[in-house]
Formats: C-alpha cells, sequence, structure tokens
C-alpha cells in the first residue's frame, strides 16, 4: 500500500502545520497491514510523528520534512513501552520522529528531513561557557534533544535520506534496537551548533552504517551501552561502519562515555575523517554525579575487540586517536582491551594519546602499517575555536600512560 500524506490534507507550503495529517497517513498504512507513506512535491511542516510496524516513510527528491520551529510541537510522550524517561539523556524523551518497539520501519528517499535548527540556537554574546569553542548556544527554552528517536525495533532501514539543519540534539538515536542499516545517508548539521551530533548507537546489536557523509558540530558516530533508560542491561556489539566521510568540531567516532557497559565485535573501515577535534575517542570521562550530567549509565564498562583499518585523517585538531579513562576513583571500569589500529594515516596537531588507570590499565593495543603527522600551530590556527580542541589539548604531552602491551609494529611519528 502506498499513501500520499496529501490525500488526508497535507498541505506543502513550509507553513501549515501537518502533524496529524501525516500520522494519520502512518496510522493508515500501519492499520492495512503495512505499506509506505508518500512524502513528495513541497515542504511539509511537522510535530513529533510516530512511526509503526511495517510502516516506511519515503521522501521523494522534491519532499522535505521541515520541523516545526514551536518546541509545543513537541511534547514529552507518556506510556512509552520501552525506556523509562526519567534516565534518558536531558531526562527526556522528546524528538521529531519516534518509534517504539516496532519491526520492519524505514525511513528511504532522495528527499530531506529539515530539522530547523535555526529556531532553537542563538549566536553567543562573547560570554565563556561550556560550549566556549563553539558560536552558537542553546537557547533558554527546552529545545528537541533528538531528531529521530527509536527504542527497542527491530529492523530499521535509513537509507538516501539527507537530514540537514538540526538544533542542538542527536540526528538520530538508536536505542536497544537490533538489526539496524544506514546506507548512503547525509547528516549535514551546522558545526557551530553545539550538541547536535550524527549517529547514537546505543546498546543496540547488528548494525552496519555504511557509504554516509556526516557533518556536525558534536561527535559523527557514537557507539555507546548506556542502559540506564531500559529495564535490564543490554550489550553493544556487532557494529560495522564502513565507506563513510566524517567532519566533526567533536569526535569523528566516539566509543563509550560514563559508565556505559559493554562494547565488543566492533569494525570501522575505509573512513575519511577531516577537519575534525578528535579522530577517534575512546573516552571514559572523569566522574560527575548524575544531577549534573544526566546522561551515563550504570555499569561498568568493558570495552574489547574492536578494530579500525584504512582510516585517513587530515586537519586533526587534537589527539588523532584517544583512549582515556577519568583518573576519579568513582570513574567504573573493567577493562579497555584488544583495540586494533591498521592502516591509519593522520596529519594535525597532536599524536595519538592513551591513558589508562593504575587499577585498570589499557591492555593489547596495537598500531599496524600506521602513520602520524603532527604539524605546526600554524597550520592549523585558532584552535580555541574549533568546538572542543581547547579540552581535548590540554592533557598534557606524554603519550602513553598506565598501559599494557602496546605494540607498534611499521608505525611512524613526524613533525
Amino acid at each position: 500500500m502506498i499513501y500520499n500524506i496529501k490525500e488526508h490534507g497535507a498541505v506543502g507550503d513550509g507553513k501549515q502545520i501537518n502533524t496529524k495529517a501525516i500520522q494519520l497517513a502512518i496510522d493508515t498504512v500501519a492499520a492495512s497491514g503495512g505499506g509506505t507513506v508518500f512524502i513528495s512535491d513541497g515542504i511539509y511542516k511537522t510535530g513529533t510523528i510516530e512511526l509503526k510496524s511495517n510502516v516506511e516513510l519515503h521522501l521523494a527528491s522534491d519532499g522535505v520534512l521541515l520541523g516545526s520551529e514551536n518546541v509545543e510541537d513537541y511534547p514529552e510522550r507518556e506510556n512509552v513501552k520501552h525506556v523509562d524517561t526519567r534516565n534518558l539523556p536531558r531526562n527526556r524523551n522528546a524528538c521529531m520522529i519516534y518509534a517504539d518497539e516496532c519491526k520492519n520501519i524505514a525511513i528511504t528517499g532522495s528527499g530531506k528531513i529539515d530539522c530547523n535548527g535555526t529556531s532553537f540556537v542563538m549566536k553567543k554574546g562573547g560570554e565563556p561557557g561550556a560550549w566556549e569553542g563553539w558560536e552558537y548556544v542553546r537557547i533558554d527554552a527546552p529545545t528537541p534533544p533528538r531528531v529521530v528517536f527509536f527504542a527497542g525495533c527491530q529492523n530499521v532501514k535509513i537509507e538516501d535520506v539527507t537530514m540537514v539543519n538540526q538544533p542542538s540534539g542527536w540526528s538520530y538515536w538508536i536505542h536497544d534496537c537490533d538489526y539496524v542499516t544506514f546506507d548512503k545517508c547525509k547528516i549535514l548539521a551546522e558545526v557551530q551548533y553545539p550538541n547536535n551530533d550524527g549517529i547514537h548507537i546505543n546498546s543496540s546489536r547488528n548494525v552496519t552504517i555504511s557509504n554516509c557523509m556526516i557533518t556536525s558540530g558534536d561527535d559523527c558516530i557514537v557507539v555507546r551501552a548506556n542502559n540506564a533508560s531500559l529495564k535490564e542491561n543490554k550489550v553493544c556489539e556487532k557494529v560495522t561502519v564502513t565507506n563513510c566521510n566524517l567532519t566533526s568540531y567533536s569526535s569523528g567516532i566516539r566509543i563509550a562515555w560514563m559508565s556505559d557497559g559493554v562494547i565488543r565485535n566492533c569494525t570501522f573501515s575505509n573512513i575519511v575523517i577531516t577537519d575534525t577535534t578528535i579522530g577517534i575517542s575512546l573516552f571514559l570521562p572523569e566522574y560527575c554525579d548524575r544531577t549534573q550530567t544526566p546522561d551515563q549509565g550504570r555499569e561498568d564498562t568493558l570495552i574489547e575487540h574492536l578494530s579500525f583499518n584504512n582510516i585517513m585523517m587530515d586537519a586533526i585538531y587534537g589527539p588523532p586517536i584517544k583512549i582515556f579513562i577519568g583518573q576519579t576513583p568513582e570513574t567504573r571500569c573493567k577493562a579497555i582491551r584488544n583495540v586494533f589500529f591498521s592502516n591509519v594515516r593522520s596529519r594535525g596537531l597532536e599524536f595519538p594519546y592513551l591513558k589508562g588507570k593504575s587499577d585498570c590499565k589499557l591492555k593489547n593495543i596495537s598500531f599496524t602499517d600506521c602513520s602520524f603527522e603532527k604539524v605546526n600551530d600554524n597550520e592549523l590556527p585558532d584552535y580555541q575555536q574549533h568546538g572542543a580542541a581547547a579540552w581535548d589539548r590540554s592533557e598534557g604531552v606524554q603519550m602513553i600512560t598506565n598501559a599494557e602491551n602496546v605494540v607498534f609494529s611499521n608505525t611512524s611519528f613526524s613533525y
């Protein structure tokens, strides 16, 4: 079944709010057993819509889904099945496109999702703050914390779609999902907007990200195991990322965060990372009270069996590779071990930086056929204005601390 949203009265003038018409089309297709909701020939403004099982949201090349500029159009959802909203990052579930325990869902087509992010940020007046390396900050009123949020879903496909103008919120959050593919997607966020990450893969399994172009003010691709909002702890594993181009004012690839659980058996290959603060980050920050930083898990972190191969990095303003365990006693980490880098080429302001803890050393980290070129600050000037670079160049110059069996084979360092 193919159902055009115009059949339910949607108007593509970029002004009228079409949330009810689009949702009615989704519900009609779902009730019929499944099919495609077709968006074409116009700009359709909407608030939160909810995908249902067996429904594909297809944006034709002349179809634009435009996010509303009013935060009231992204209400907090009640009676969600899969998560405890009180333990979500920012303690909120608001989003533009939502799916809760669905099967066989998709967002496809060569059209565009315009998130209307300019309505949710403002240019700074020169005042210092947590986001001092970015030109913009969130507005004081609540802003949508994420654009697409899928929780507890199976058989998910995101293909061809372009997403632009993200607010200070994550583009895609895939939370405890199975069998997920991203292919030929463009995620083109403004690098000067803070916290507009690209793809968050959290506590999910069997995920493939391929042939994607991602530009973001925060991390491009994130792999985590934050289980705080779930009924039980889940492993994040079997994530494959290949043939992607990444640019970020934070990390190109980030693995883990505070008190995440198990992340294992993931591969990253054939990736170009340019004009980015950190190329690849495995980062467990210093402990912080959850009332101040709600985006944290509830476990001892275990990261193991990760492979990074054929990675080209250029214009990296911080360490090209950063593996870090916070030094506070409360930083919860069982191990970071068996991480392999091969055929990595990097040019930037820093060399790799590896720092474990005295009671939790990094183990079995290998570099094979890699080269790291450190250039003068004159070649990459004004790093303090490059997002997170001011933070990520502040750790000191010692390259390896509290680590065992770090092996360099046919690997060069030049400056």
